[in-house]
């Protein structure tokens, strides 16, 4: 069995990562851990776990270290997750870093869009970007995975298929993406009060979030230019779910059921992929799972492709992904514990 920790496990993103890996047939979990919850037991910071006997605890990163054979930081970026993932590596034990700390291979971008030095900028060229469908072989080898984003892994997965093909301008790239408010976090915001955001449809963090240096990194890795595009997230009143809408100026003409083909071909062998044809993308098709659905049209009135994806940000978002990355860095079935059912209507 592997032993895992989850350093974090009061936000919605560790609590996730405790629900799949309590479910997972190969990992027991030996350690969680929580400042603002320590001493409590699981089921005393989240009620429907009352079942399971295991407490929060204030671990420092050499004991989680010493406890665990993986350890999962689900903690806000340029806090003890850089901690941990030192103990991690001085201990010879896998890391998986749902911040945004390793994902960005550039120092000054780092520091410039989260606005915080880096404690271990020479873990950046050894973190592998935890995107399965891209890097499955590096993940396999590696010590130390930054676990992508929510939006980013619905916006890169979107666009990749058509610019490996070349057949847009990827100048003329919009990502216009909508997010549940489980992605904003369980500390609690004026702008997440129920009186806020009830009936309310809202863009945020325009021209500049922080997902939007990490999409152009990753994009730009299958092409032969720097990608810049142009990103715009909103919150909407859901609880789960991202929707993404994504377009492009076609620069060859390809005709509606080619363009199909190009991404059904690409995702052929990925299990967590599903590529619709008979309809479009929607979160709740995708809630409570580690799915990514994605549909692609022509708009031929003005020679542009639009890609909708869908994802549980919490999960293939977030958890899902982070587990999924498991498995491959420890040789297993990559869907061990994630054969999860979509919780409908």
């Amino acid at each position: 069995m592997i032993k895992a920790g989850i350093v974090g496990v009061s936000g919605y993103g560790g609590v996730e990562l405790f629900h799949i890996l309590s479910n997972h047939p190969d990992v027991e979990i030996t350690a969680i851990s929580s400042r603002s919850y320590a001493g409590k037991k699981i089921g005393e910071v989240y009620p429907h776990l009352i079942n399971y006997d295991i407490t929060c605890k204030e671990y420092t990163p050499d004991e989680i270290a010493e406890l665990c054979d993986v350890i999962f930081t689900a903690v806000p970026h340029g806090g003890p997750g850089m901690e941990f993932a030192a103990a991690g590596k001085k201990a010879g034990k896998k890391v998986i870093d749902l911040s945004a700390d390793f994902r960005l291979k550039d120092l000054s971008i780092y520091e410039e869009w989260y606005k915080t030095k880096h404690m271990f900028p020479e873990f950046l060229n050894e973190a592998v970007y935890g995107l399965p469908e891209l890097y499955r072989e590096k993940i396999k080898k590696t010590w130390l995975i930054a676990n992508p984003g929510c939006y980013t892994t619905s916006a890169i997965l979107s666009l990749c298929p058509i610019i490996k093909e070349k057949i847009i301008d990827e100048t003329s790239i919009i990502v216009d993406a909508k997010s549940g408010t489980s992605g904003a976090g369980r500390t609690l915001k004026q702008n997440l009060h129920f009186s806020e955001l009830d009936a309310s449809f809202q863009a945020y963090s325009i021209p500049k979030h922080r997902h939007c240096p990490e999409i152009e990194q990753e994009i730009s890795n299958f092409s032969d230019n720097k990608i810049k595009i142009t990103f715009t997230p909103h919150l909407v009143p859901m609880v789960r779910g991202i929707l993404s809408v994504s377009y492009a100026k076609l620069i060859k003409k390809i005709s509606q059921d080619d363009l199909v083909e190009i991404y059904k071909n690409i995702y052929k062998d990925e299990p967590f992929v599903r590529i619709l044809t008979t309809h479009l993308p929607n979160t709740k098709f995708v809630s409570n799972t580690n799915y990514i659905d994605i549909a692609v049209k022509i708009d031929d009135r003005t020679d542009r492709v639009i890609i909708i994806s869908a994802i549980d940000n919490l999960i293939k978002g977030a958890s899902g992904q982070a587990v999924q990355n498991m498995n491959i860095m420890f040789g297993l079935n990559e869907k061990n514990g994630l054969n999860l059912k979509c919780a409908y209507p």
